[in-house]
């Protein structure tokens, strides 16, 4: 019995950690990217967004900022969901942590593009800005998100794995299931689309009006369910 009481206190704790990371995680992506990223960057025109990064310096460097506190949270994430899914099936659950650390792997290095920025940023200033530095500017911004679009594709999956995981477990509302499946789907097809079918606007944009509800809703449902409820009950197969 008193094996069991820590157990369960133990799960707790986890799915609370899990829960405050997903949280945080997803208060960062909408400021850095949501926010910032698109107040700054112009797709396609180069000296309008090195202006705006060497004008907005400190937004910037808070952005990047910001993408740091998602990379730990999802490494925290991935140990946590292993932590709390394993008793139900623990060989997709360490599967489902090891796609989580590759994808934060990944954005790791995509990161290490926005850092190039900076530097280059911090050594011009606005009158000594050439053709050749602000166009090697946007190569390095077109490298950060090509590489976290092909990162966003194994977090799909590992989204897909973590939704059939939890389908098995009655405790966890069967929605939320549905959910991380549907965002999952969503995640893969849409990155897939802007790794190989970039070309294709119109299908990128539909799959978009598709699934971000549901890429929105799967993870963060299943953060706050976390939170409030993760772990208070035994949780089994």
């Amino acid at each position: 019995m008193i094996t069991e009481r820590k157990q369960q206190k133990d799960q707790r704790k986890t799915a609370l950690t899990a829960g405050i990371s997903l949280i945080m995680m997803t208060l960062a992506s909408f400021f850095s990217y949501g926010f910032v990223h698109a107040s700054l960057v112009v797709q396609g025109d180069a000296s309008s967004t090195f202006h705006n990064i060497i004008s907005s310096s400190s937004l910037f460097k808070a952005e990047i900022f910001g993408w740091v506190i998602i990379l730990l949270c999802d490494i925290v994430v991935a140990w946590a969901f292993y932590i709390f899914l394993k008793p139900i099936h623990q060989s997709l659950s360490l599967l489902a942590a090891w796609f989580r650390l590759i994808y934060a792997a990944m954005l790791g290095i995509a990161i290490l593009n926005l850092l190039f920025v900076l530097l280059l940023s911090n050594s011009m200033d606005q009158l000594s800005l050439s053709d050749q530095l602000q166009a090697q500017a946007l190569l390095y911004l077109g490298a950060f998100e090509s590489m976290w679009s092909i990162g966003l594709i194994i977090f799909g999956g590992h989204l897909l794995i973590i939704g059939c995981i939890t389908f098995k477990a009655d405790i966890i509302p069967k929605i939320i299931s549905i959910l991380l499946v549907i965002a999952g789907i969503g995640y893969v097809l849409i990155h897939l689309c802007n790794v190989f079918l970039p070309q294709f606007d119109g299908i990128i944009t539909t799959l978009k009006f598709i699934f971000t509800v549901p890429m929105i809703a799967g993870e963060l449902g299943f953060g706050l369910w976390m939170l409030f409820k993760g772990g208070k009950a035994p949780i089994t197969d």
